[in-house]
């Protein structure tokens, strides 16, 4: 362990034991503490107090949602401690959550519980197919919670809760502007509740402008939820969710050394897109069907059409001639997540177990482009089919897809100040490939059908020292199948297995002030095995193979304070990233070198004041620690710190004006920053390096009115 994690190890522990001792010296009267009575679901699937919650898990709520109005699913989520979401543009992201930011897939992200995509075809983008402006809160579980979601689940799993229909008529409308940014978009939604039928739809468009302070950065996204709630009996509830997105993007690509440093707004690519049609469909039905027995039934379905001309396709450039790719990925799902909650009077425990089914219809169609490009300014002008110029890489096939689960939890109170949670989930998947094209040298393997399965195990504990503190202890497990581009996007099927992933945490929740301090923290380790890593076998040709061997490690800090006129967050991580074991060839071994893209901290703190009634006014800072930008680590960023401010003014009856500013020291600064070089022989920067530029200084001015029948 590194001296910045035994420091953070011993703070920790000391404010463990400095909690402790406050608690027990000052004889506090037992009071229900607010900020452990806080009610959350992702962490039991079911609803539990997060002071019997023995896990991690991050909560963003409506009211933070409503008077922060984030512009992108990044800035509500990155106030939780231990996450990063990182912007590439016009919604497009990588996620980093106990693990480096990267594309791969480790995490799972769902919408009232059901994964919005199936596995096997994980999209690190694949957040863009939310409405976040139709979800009431968002939770996010840290760790390995594959034993509750399944597959994926490895460094978390982001859960987004859609938005109630209101008892009384509601409304709002609101509009924001940011002329630097380029950047427009209008809120609408609206909310009333009829007997025993409520209904709320929740819309957002935003609009992007082709040229802003970044060229070729034009964006357009449409997103609805519609929810409706019925009330079937006294004990029972009928519900049914409807989203859908339409995303149409440019993709800026990254940007070479130079000019990253000289001139951050350029893009070379002046033709490549991201278009993403997504519709999911929930239908609910929750009851009781038993003394003290609840049992949840949910039918689901997913559509989706994602189609692109990527940017990091484009390569082999020879002179002014260049290779890249066209594709389309398209997604149809039916399935059905089944549940019951059962409550027994004996030592208050209670299980929770149910059924998973999921079939996916996936087709890809991939070809391959003619591209040509200026040499001087290295920007792309043109792109045309030429399948026969260059055959390699071209596919047309279809991945049936089923995944069947069974999980199950059993939570106990031997005594009552302690909380025992075991659980498990089993999972069972099958891939069915049908390659529509002649398998052979370039067009892809044949056909087949393959399975895997796998048993992921939790076992956790919450234990009560005082009202206010409480510590848990959790170990989980996580799994990763192949991905479907892992196992048939070569012509040679590799023979690969799940990665699994350990999960180790140690945990204090505690609130001081009456409440109006909170902490919640926590140390963990993450160990992957199997990990699956592309190997060079010869210059130009590689495979997939289970060869990996990861380690992440950390310590989590979050606090929140509201009182009186103030308020303010922190939160803040320490982690490092290293590989146990990668031999990426024969002769490039970077076992024990720390992982590219994952920086050693990361802080958010926001402070705000309220100096009149219906006004607030905050400064937020965000600091990203540096990292490496390649496996052999010798390129580095050097991480930055970003300036913030946002100020709102409640000034007539359901009015709101408010403006938000970003990056106001003018920072230059990257979001993502990548490096090829090997570490052996030549380093080229220019040629070598890839940055992904944030945006400078800009002020976004926002409007918005709300109508509530009952005030």
């Amino acid at each position: 362990m590194n001296k910045k994690l035994q420091t953070a190890g011993q703070v920790f522990a000391l404010s463990c034991l400095y909690v402790s001792v406050m608690n027990a010296a000052v004889a506090v009267e037992e009071v229900a503490p607010a900020q452990l009575d806080e009610v959350v679901v992702s962490g039991s699937r079911t609803s539990e107090k997060l002071s019997k919650t023995p896990m991690a898990v991050g909560k963003v709520g409506q009211k933070e949602l409503l008077r922060d109005k984030p512009k992108t699913i990044g800035e509500a989520i990155n106030r939780v401690a231990g996450v990063s979401w990182n912007d590439l543009g016009n919604e497009q992201h990588t996620m980093g959550i106990r693990q480096p930011n990267s594309a791969n897939a480790v995490y799972q992200y769902l919408e009232d519980g059901v994964p919005i995509r199936p596995l096997g075809v994980f999209n690190h983008n694949s957040l863009n197919e939310m409405n976040l402006a139709g979800s009431e809160s968002v939770e996010v579980v840290k760790g390995a919670a594959s034993s509750l979601y399944g597959s994926n689940a490895v460094g978390g799993a982001v859960n987004f809760m859609s938005a109630r229909p209101s008892a009384t008529p509601t409304a709002k409308v609101g509009v924001r502007h940011d002329n630097v940014a380029g950047f427009s978009r209008i809120d609408t939604g609206a909310s009333n509740t009829w007997g025993d039928l409520g209904v709320r739809v929740s819309h957002y468009s935003s609009r992007r402008t082709t040229n802003n302070w970044q060229q070729y950065s034009r964006g357009a996204k449409d997103s609805f939820t519609v929810r409706g709630d019925y009330l079937l009996s006294d004990s029972a509830l009928l519900r049914s969710t409807l989203t859908y997105s339409n995303l149409d993007s440019a993709m800026t690509g990254g940007l070479t050394e130079n000019d990253y440093r000289t001139n951050p707004g350029k893009s070379v690519n002046t033709f490549t897109y991201r278009k993403d049609k997504t519709l999911r469909a929930n239908l609910a039905w929750e009851g009781q069907t038993s003394a003290n027995g609840t049992t949840t039934v949910t039918l689901f379905t997913r559509k989706n059409d994602h189609g692109q001309l990527p940017s990091y396709t484009i390569n082999g450039c020879v002179g002014a001639n260049c290779k890249g790719t066209i594709n389309n990925n398209a997604i149809t799902s039916f399935g059905v997540d089944a549940k019951h909650n059962q409550e027994f009077d004996w030592l208050a425990a209670r299980v929770v177990a149910g059924v998973y089914v999921d079939k996916t219809n996936n087709t890809y169609v991939s070809d391959n482009l003619k591209i040509t490009r200026d040499v001087a300014s290295g920007r792309y002008l043109t792109y045309a089919m030429n399948s026969a110029a260059a055959p390699l890489g071209r596919r047309d096939f279809k991945t049936d897809i089923t995944n069947t689960a069974l999980f199950g939890q059993f939570e106990v109170s031997p005594v009552e100040a302690l909380r025992v949670v075991l659980g498990g989930r089993s999972d069972s998947i099958n891939y069915n490939y049908q390659n529509n094209l002649t398998p052979g040298v370039n067009f892809g393997a044949a056909n087949e059908s393959r399975s895997f399965s796998h048993f992921s195990p939790k076992l956790g504990a919450t234990y009560a020292l005082a009202a206010k503190t409480s510590v848990y202890t959790n170990l989980s497990q996580g799994f990763v199948p192949p991905e479907v581009s892992q196992l048939y996007g070569t012509n040679n099927v590799p023979n690969l297995r799940p990665a699994t992933y350990n999960n180790v945490e140690l945990g204090l929740r505690s609130s001081f002030l009456e409440g109006a301090l909170k902490l919640d923290t926590a140390v963990y380790q993450l160990s992957g095995t199997d990990t699956i890593v592309s190997y060079t076998i010869s210059p130009g040709l590689s495979e997939n193979r289970n060869a990996g061997k990861t380690r992440s490690k950390g310590v989590e800090l979050a606090l929140a304070y509201e009182a009186g006129e103030f308020d303010g967050r922190l939160g803040t991580t320490i982690a490092s990233h290293r590989f146990d074991q990668y031999a990426a060839s024969t002769t490039l071994n970077y076992s024990g070198k720390a992982m590219p893209q994952a920086p050693n901290s990361l802080t958010n703190l926001e402070v705000g004041y309220k100096p009149v009634a219906g006004a607030r006014v905050a400064l937020a800072v965000v600091k990203q620690g540096s990292y490496w930008m390649n496996n052999a680590n010798t390129v580095s960023y050097a991480g930055h710190t970003l300036l913030n401010a946002s100020g709102s003014y409640a000034f007539a009856a359901g009015w709101e004006g408010w403006l938000q500013g970003r990056n106001l020291t003018n920072k230059l600064y990257s979001d993502s920053s990548s490096s090829s070089y090997s570490g052996v022989g030549a380093y080229t920067p220019n040629v070598q390096n890839s940055y992904t530029p944030g945006a400078p200084r800009s002020v976004m001015l926002g409007v918005t009115y709300n109508f509530d029948a009952a005030k």
